[in-house]
């Protein structure tokens, strides 16, 4: 395996990337000059300097210089409304209602959606991270924000019976995002309007 295959192989790691798009990742490389490679290379080794995962919500974040405190600004911001917590697959989706301004509560990044067949789940997402979360915090609702697919609803099921026994004796309501968002729609690409209806129509 030449060079260009096996840098092709680490493209197609990248989630939606297939073998020719890998390839095409790897051919733009060649035709850019060497400082572009230079500072692509240095912009991904920075990555693992700068950057950390929050211990309370996972999502990545710049590391303050100053303080290099593990938690995120979000989770540390006593501003936000510690009594709602909304359940996101991934951190793209988290800056997407982030952005819209229209949630003002806490976050938590599930890791991914649960397999519709799978017999090891809690190895898929965040499960065993998030029940200590709840048990730790003073909730009064719990948001479940996936994609409306049927990965996204199995994981909405999934999630919903798993802290049931948590919930129901903490009288902790759980909603699932309405349905201003269209079948088959990811919250990473809903506009504002879609994810302010998806919220107000929660249920």
């Amino acid at each position: 395996m030449d060079s260009i295959d096996k840098l092709a192989e680490y493209f197609k790691e990248f989630p939606g990337i297939g073998e020719r798009q890998a390839k095409r990742f790897v051919y733009f490389l060649m035709s850019r000059n060497s400082n572009y490679s230079e500072n692509l290379s240095r912009l991904i080794t920075d990555l693992k300097k700068e950057i950390a995962q929050c211990k309370e919500c996972f999502r990545f974040f710049n590391l303050n210089k100053i303080n290099h405190s593990l938690i995120c600004e979000l989770c540390s911001d006593p501003r936000r409304d510690d009594t709602t917590l909304l359940i996101v697959e991934k951190d793209s989706d988290l800056e997407s209602v982030r952005k819209s301004r229209l949630y003002n509560g806490m976050y938590f990044v599930l890791g991914g959606l649960v397999p519709i067949i799978e017999k090891n789940t809690p190895s898929q997402v965040r499960l065993g991270e998030l029940k200590e979360k709840i048990k730790g915090k003073n909730l009064k609702e719990i948001i479940l924000a996936f994609s409306i697919s049927p990965q996204g609803d199995h994981t909405d099921f999934y999630i919903r019976s798993q802290l049931k026994d948590i919930c129901d004796p903490l009288n902790i309501k759980i909603s699932s995002l309405g349905r201003g968002l269209s079948t088959g729609t990811e919250i990473e690409y809903s506009d504002n309007e879609t994810i302010k209806n998806a919220l107000k129509n929660r249920q």
